[in-house]
């Protein structure tokens, strides 16, 4: 669970620095690959935020009990 969290805090940053890398760049298809590569990031954060949700809820006995 706090692998989870961890991991999603590094996929946040790596897609943060990649939106906020956007305004200074010029040539469309940089900022095309540099969109894909933050689209990228944002979604392993969002994938990574999942399983940490799912792994506490299942640690909690939310999908039945903890034998």
């Amino acid at each position: 669970m706090w692998l989870c969290g961890a991991f999603a805090l590094v996929c946040f940053g790596f897609a943060y620095s990649g939106f906020t890398a956007l305004e200074t760049l010029t040539d469309p298809a940089q900022r095309e690959l540099s969109a894909g590569y933050a689209w990228f990031w944002t979604f392993l954060f969002a994938v990574a935020v999942v399983f940490g949700v799912l792994s506490w809820m299942i640690k909690k006995g939310k999908f039945g009990p903890i034998e």
